[in-house]
């Protein structure tokens, strides 16, 4: 079981991972070149001259199938106003159907698409453009996908873009199996049987996706043929353009949870955030790559603050809503940056790098907002290492800034990266920049030296074979402690015995953060205990 629900779980009713969101490019890829089109037409529809004529008359009978189908099924065809959420505009179309199976509405919006376009002055010569053109939103109620939308292009090559759920997929797997269950949104708050529900998620497959897109392509755009769709390769293939992975913790109360997401927030302010993610990405940071990593906190567009990461075009976000749930979702708009190939067939591929995503976030987490320090160990640390050669390395103090250094540039930079190595180019400039230093003035040499001092404790690992490290779970958690104590506990309250902000008294204790007045309650204990005992602080 994951770190972190294993120690929340006597409060934590309910837990699943389900992909939620999927936004897939529906093409028939080979008529994604202007070769292609032209021997399709030529060949198949038996087009003499390529004319922009011939193509506004392709696109004209689309229209008009599109007009000829909304009134046989008595369906709107519509311009939705700017500036709206659509799936909340058209919620009153979806009540329209009673809960049968169909088309709910036809938004009908001017965009961007990619379409074949004739040159005359050319020959028959074609090219695939970017233009601004009509294209139809069919909002549909599905059997098997509940609530979707299928976006059509009038325009030769009739490329799709499809809007599925994973969790209206599966809140329709758990009528049919006669399952009870709550659904708010995009999440369960309760389930009858969450093993199943578990079950159901993880056999979510592209098979589904696929029957359910080629059902409703094939009426929504007759211009092909059953035959050209199934044995000539004009079918459509579909390929991931956004997709969400989500993992949902369903909290007894609103308080515990209220009280869990306050620290969480406090504590990815500062030390253990992974604003440099790859690893919870499991991907290697490189030069190339590194400009993209940033951690943030920011209210969403519900109103609840949100610990967000980014990694290149994908990223992680955590926060609370409906008051029980807190959500972890890897989102992902260019699947290749996660190491899987954009087709919906390698969603298998995908669930598991982004299910290990989410863990990864959670355990980090977990280590983030508790570690645990035995008798001894502490000073055990602090001893000196002896090698079985004789060698002595000097052991850890808490206070030495360059080991406090290596310890962030470690638990920002990712240790899991890739296959879970690094070396130690990869860690100096981030080492020499917690540092306030740079890669000159804070060398290689030096850093290998403070790098030994880990690998003496068993807190890093030399790889057999290689130049490279890998930093163990114990060697993160041991590197948050360091950080936490110093960062967290004698650094805030020497400063505020020390060199106290004078107008902090000014503002309301109701005003201050709750950490902030635990600083100040431990402070003004510290100060009636120095009293006591007579000692007092030099002026």
């Amino acid at each position: 079981m994951n770190a972190f629900i294993e120690h929340h779980q006597q409060v934590i009713r309910l837990d699943y991972s389900c992909f939620d969101r999927i936004l897939l490019n529906a093409i028939i890829q080979v008529l994604q070149s202007p070769a292609s089109v032209v021997g399709f037409l030529k060949e198949k529809r038996l087009a003499t001259q390529l004319t922009p004529a011939y193509f506004r008359a392709i696109s004209t009978d689309s229209h008009h199938f599109v007009e000829g189908l909304a009134e046989q099924r008595h369906v709107e065809i519509v311009q939705p106003p700017k500036d709206v959420r659509r799936e909340e505009w058209v919620e009153p179309f979806y009540r329209g159907l009673h809960g049968q199976n169909g088309i709910a509405v036809i938004l009908k919006s001017r965009e961007n698409a990619r379409v074949a376009v004739s040159f005359p002055s050319q020959g028959n010569h074609v090219e695939l453009c970017n233009r601004f053109v009509w294209q139809y939103y069919f909002y549909l109620q599905d059997q098997d996908f509940g609530r979707m939308f299928l976006r059509i292009c009038p325009y030769f090559p009739f490329n799709a873009r499809l809007c599925l759920n994973g969790h209206e997929w599966l809140a329709c797997r758990l009528r049919e199996e006669g399952i009870g269950f709550e659904q708010c949104g995009n999440a369960f708050r309760t389930c009858a049987d969450p093993a199943r529900l578990q079950t159901l998620a993880d056999q979510f497959s592209a098979a589904h996706i696929e029957a359910c897109a080629h059902r409703w392509l094939a009426q929504l755009v007759p211009f092909f043929t059953d035959r050209e769709r199934r044995h000539q390769g004009f079918g459509y293939r579909l390929f991931v353009s956004q997709v969400e992975y989500c993992t949902h913790l369903v909290f007894d109360n609103r308080a515990a949870l209220d009280r869990l997401h306050e620290r969480l927030l406090d504590l990815n302010r500062s030390i253990g955030h992974p604003d440099k993610i790859a690893l919870i990405f499991g991907r290697r940071i490189t030069q190339h790559t590194d400009a993209g990593l940033k951690t943030q906190i920011l209210d969403h567009d519900l109103g609840q603050p949100v610990i967000r990461s980014e990694y290149k075009s994908s990223s992680i976000k955590q926060y609370v809503r409906d008051h029980l749930v807190l959500r972890t979702e890897t989102t992902s708009y260019h699947t290749p940056d996660l190491g899987v190939n954009k087709g919906v067939e390698h969603l298998p591929e995908l669930r598991q790098t982004m299910a290990a995503s989410n863990n990864r976030y959670l355990e980090v987490q977990q280590d983030v907002l508790e570690t645990f320090v035995d008798r001894g160990q502490l000073e055990q640390l602090r001893q000196a290492t002896v090698s079985p050669s004789g060698r002595r390395t000097p052991g850890l103090r808490l206070d030495d800034p360059r080991l406090l250094a290596v310890l962030q540039a470690l638990t920002c930079f990712a240790f899991l990266a890739g296959r879970g190595r690094f070396r130690t180019t990869d860690l100096h400039q981030a080492a020499a920049e917690a540092l306030g230093k740079t890669p000159e003035t804070y060398t290689l040499g030096q850093l290998r030296y403070d790098l030994a001092k880990l690998r003496g404790k068993g807190l890093v690992e030399r790889i057999a074979g290689t130049q490279a490290y890998r930093l163990p779970p114990e060697g993160y958690r041991i590197a948050v402690l360091y950080l936490k104590l110093f960062h967290r506990i004698y650094a805030p309250l020497t400063a505020g015995t020390l060199n106290p902000v004078p107008w902090d008294d000014r503002l309301p204790p109701e005003r201050r953060a709750a950490l902030d007045r635990l600083y100040a309650a431990v402070d003004h204990a510290l100060s009636q205990l120095f009293e006591s005992v007579g000692v007092r602080l030099a002026a």
